[in-house]
């Protein structure tokens, strides 16, 4: 999904922040900070909230998140008291409230999927870039078990293949039985357990590739 305001432009998929097609800079825990606020406008999101989903399962302290905020604000050119894009709610949390549109990713995007994961039934299609695994309902990849942390893992797909790694989750990212403890490149048929799921990794070989650039994902 990409969303559009004022005179920028933030997407998801490519975990870009732009503004008039040129590229800003936001530190990565910045830009979940972002989304988690546009993902959610324009209600109010609690700081505790907040910190449950930028640091899971960590104690950090208050002004971590503040500075996160100051950051979004000096990029956009917003400012506290007078505030275009981010508004705070003294004592609770932070709003976006500015003028925002959303729009899909045209179909073409999702057409140029290489692999995908299966779950329960369920396909995910990875076009290129990184994939969030997780609870959180803004990953790419929602699972949504206790068992599974907020931000659980990462699978990030290029020309070249695709990779997984933990991210530092509770009960840990295992491939065909074991844990990661760094990016691990996978091969299709790879079983993945994310937390207590099981996961099937699966790769398109050319012909299936070509058909799929027809038809659209599996």
């Amino acid at each position: 999904m990409i969303v559009r305001f004022g005179p920028f432009t933030l997407d998801r998929e490519t975990r870009q922040l732009t503004q008039d097609d040129r590229e800003l800079h936001l530190s990565p825990k910045a830009f979940e900070l972002l989304l988690a606020l546009a993902d959610a406008r324009p209600k109010v999101v609690s700081k505790a909230d907040l910190q449950q989903r930028l640091w899971p399962e960590t104690f950090v302290a208050e002004a971590n998140l503040s500075n996160l905020v100051a950051e979004i604000r000096e990029t956009l050119g917003d400012r506290a008291r007078d505030p275009l894009f981010i508004r705070t709610v003294h004592g609770f949390g932070y709003a976006f409230c500015g003028d925002a549109a959303e729009r899909r990713q045209p179909e073409r995007e999702s057409a140029q999927a290489s692999c995908w994961l299966e779950w329960g039934g369920r396909r995910f299609p990875l076009s290129e870039g990184e994939h969030v695994i997780g609870r959180d309902p803004a990953a790419a990849i929602r699972l949504d078990d206790s068992t599974v942390s907020r931000h659980h893992a990462t699978l990030l797909v290029t020309t070249d293949g695709a990779t997984i790694q933990d991210c530092g989750s509770k009960n840990g990212t295992f491939r065909e039985g074991e844990r990661l403890t760094s990016p691990v490149r996978l091969s299709d048929g790879d079983a993945i357990r994310i937390g207590a799921l099981l996961v099937i990794f699966h790769l398109l070989d050319a012909s299936e590739a070509t058909l799929t650039q027809m038809v659209g994902p599996p």
